[in-house]
């Protein structure tokens, strides 16, 4: 193998909400299900299954990871009945100016990689979805098979994208997540990080990352080294920010 070539730094992309806008709807439906879920098998009413659900995923980063710990919910079952229950094929399309974006990104100086807190069923799904399947040289998931689970923001899952994408310094590590506490995490293990906010959104009051943009597009602005060219795509200024602070 090519030394130069294997050292390569490594840029993960998140998925949901990431490479598909939020405003698609697809994180409202999840909500939904999440909830039913709660409801279903744990015997809450509505009211009650939200307030659990939001407090596993503040405490887990994973609403699946306080089932599994704290009622024996097999994380599979519950892919099955939520993830893998979403009708994506009638809510995300192909995305030809992403696969561009990808596309122009040169692959001899860095290797674009997906790094999610979905499962593998449910990750796959979507960038086929996008029409961008091909544009990865690999995909980091939160194998709901394995008991338990670490997650975003855990720092045994930034270990694990590190290891299956071989890096060894948090360096040679770029990574774009629209979660503000995500940001915050790889941002401290000493990735160079970008907050994806939607153009809607307010400003944060603490910066998530050295960099917050609002589309993905101004990637090439913050990082011209990584680009075969500039594209044809949206042109935007990116909003560099101090380190975030907790």
């Amino acid at each position: 193998m090519d030394t130069a070539q294997s050292s390569r730094p490594v840029f993960f992309f998140d998925i949901d909400n990431c490479l598909y806008s939020r405003n698609t709807n697809v994180h409202d439906q999840m909500q939904v299900l999440i909830s039913d879920y709660f409801v279903k098998h744990l015997s809450l009413s509505d009211a009650d299954a939200r307030l659990l659900h939001q407090k596993y995923y503040k405490d887990y980063g994973l609403a699946v990871s306080g089932l599994a710990l704290h009622h024996k919910i097999d994380p599979l079952e519950f892919n099955r009945e939520v993830d893998d229950a979403l009708p994506l094929d009638d809510i995300i399309t192909p995305n030809p100016q992403l696969r561009q974006l990808l596309s122009d990104i040169d692959r001899s100086k860095v290797k674009p990689w997906l790094f999610t807190n979905a499962h593998i069923t449910h990750a796959q799904r979507v960038v086929r979805l996008l029409g961008v399947e091909d544009m990865f040289e690999g995909l980091t998931y939160c194998d709901y098979g394995t008991v338990p689970l670490h997650p975003k923001p855990h720092t045994e899952m930034y270990e694990k994208a590190e290891a299956e994408a071989g890096v060894t310094s948090g360096q040679d590590c770029f990574f774009v997540d629209d979660s503000h506490l995500n940001c915050q995490h790889a941002q401290q293990r000493g990735w160079t990080t970008v907050h994806l906010l939607e153009p809607e959104d307010p400003e944060p009051e603490i910066k998530a990352a050295k960099f917050q943009i609002r589309n993905l597009e101004e990637l090439r602005g913050i990082f011209p080294q990584f680009f075969k060219s500039s594209g044809s795509g949206l042109k935007t200024e990116p909003q560099p920010s101090s380190p975030a602070r907790l």
